[in-house]
């Protein structure tokens, strides 16, 4: 299912891959997290900055998002802030993923963290990555914008 524009607010958010990649069609899927991980992520303490998303036996996966523990001092010794956490997506949404990240230089990253109905949803971006010239353009382009709001 393609990703509606009016979404809830966002709980985190990924800005890195919006500046380093081209960003596509974008997708919503659920996020298998356990039940102290929800109330830590609610209270926005999750990190997307450097996270990407795998498709591994017929499942999606993220990779590197950190969820600090919502109770540091009541949470095991063996948590792992950083584990792979699967996604919930229709086998159909899976394979179109799957077809479009085939061998060609597309990546799927994660964009946003936001609840909706009191779940947990990701929004995930099919990008590209941008050239160092692009990249430069859009830091020249924010300027002229920053710019032309300090002068109105």
């Amino acid at each position: 299912m393609l990703f509606m524009e009016h979404s809830p607010s966002a709980l985190a958010e990924n800005r890195r891959a919006r500046f380093d990649y081209e960003i596509g069609a974008s997708f919503e899927a659920g996020i298998e997290l356990l039940g102290h991980e929800v109330a830590s992520v609610k209270r926005g303490r999750l990190e997307l900055a450097g996270s990407y998303v795998i498709i591994r036996g017929g499942e999606a996966w993220v990779v590197n998002a950190k969820i600090a523990p919502y109770q540091p001092k009541n949470i095991r010794q063996e948590y792992d802030p950083a584990r792979p956490r699967r996604l919930l997506l229709r086998r159909e949404e899976l394979r179109e993923l799957a077809g479009k990240l085939d061998g060609k230089s597309w990546s799927l990253l994660p964009l946003r963290a936001y609840a909706k109905k009191g779940l947990v949803k990701l929004e995930l971006g099919l990008g590209r990555p941008k050239k160092t010239r692009d990249k430069r353009e859009a830091i020249k382009k924010r300027d002229t914008e920053r710019e032309l709001q300090r002068k109105l």
